[in-house]
């Protein structure tokens, strides 16, 4: 029979990056309640990361900022410490600088999480399927004013997803006559498909994609209206994490989306 003791230092222990956040408070607060997690520290941008090590953490929750995020993953693969990412700004050049490192470390878990919704999730995964079967596809996400980047993490994964749809399906970038346009009022290109930002006060975060074809349209959309929306999704990569070596990227990895 376990005894309590065991049972305790079995559950993750968990170090939260950005404690003090936006999406920080609520996620401590998140951990703090989850009777399998245990939180063993938090740290803001001041603090020492020598500090999680010693307050024995096995898991890290990074929730910091793009000029950051990279130093903290680093640190915390290093010291052999699984870790779910919920900060932007992870181009293709830096995961791949991660997944070096991981092969290092084989077994440590990796998950950066563009977007820790689930039900943003799944509408990313449902557009994507559905861009195999119409001729015309675009973006458009809306956040609130505050949010320092743009397009959004969760737009650029929607996209990549799409592009990665439409081409195993043998279909070419939407149709559009657009010649001039000095002004960029077409959006950004991401992976060939466009992707509209919008930033107004009131907006939290939300997500529509429009599919088109002859005689019809087809919008899934996905609201997030406050960061509750996102605990789910935190505490699901904090618990399946170690069990997923090397780098997973998107929350849809851990799911069963066939």
């Amino acid at each position: 029979m376990t005894s309590s003791a065991q049972t305790s230092s079995s559950r993750p222990r968990v170090a939260v990056l950005g404690a003090s956040g936006k999406m920080g408070r609520p996620a401590v607060e998140a951990v703090e309640t989850a009777e399998d997690l245990e939180l063993v520290a938090q740290l803001g941008s001041a603090d020492s990361l020598e500090e999680m090590v010693e307050a024995g953490a096995t898991h890290v929750l990074d929730l910091t900022v793009p000029e950051a995020s990279p130093r903290n993953v680093a640190f915390a693969v290093e010291h052999g410490l699984h870790v779910v990412v919920g900060t932007s700004g992870w181009s293709d050049e830096r995961r791949s600088e991660l997944t070096e490192q991981l092969a290092e470390h084989p077994e440590v878990g990796v998950l950066i999480a563009p977007n820790f919704s689930v039900g943003s999730v799944l509408a990313s995964a449902f557009a994507a399927q559905a861009a195999r079967y119409v001729e015309s596809v675009e973006i458009v996400e809306m956040h609130h004013p505050d949010k320092v980047d743009a397009p959004s993490g969760t737009a650029v994964r929607t996209a990549g997803l799409i592009a990665e749809s439409r081409a195993q399906a043998g279909l070419g970038p939407s149709p559009d006559a657009t010649t001039h346009d000095p002004d960029g009022a077409r959006g950004a290109l991401v992976d060939g498909v466009r992707v509209h930002a919008v930033r107004l006060r009131g907006l939290v975060a939300h997500q529509e994609v429009m599919l088109g074809g002859p005689g019809e349209q087809l919008v899934i959309r996905h609201d997030a209206f406050d960061r509750g929306a996102y605990m789910p999704g935190v505490l699901l990569g904090l618990r399946t994490v170690a069990s997923r070596p090397g780098l997973t990227y998107g929350l849809d990895g851990y799911l069963d989306l066939g």
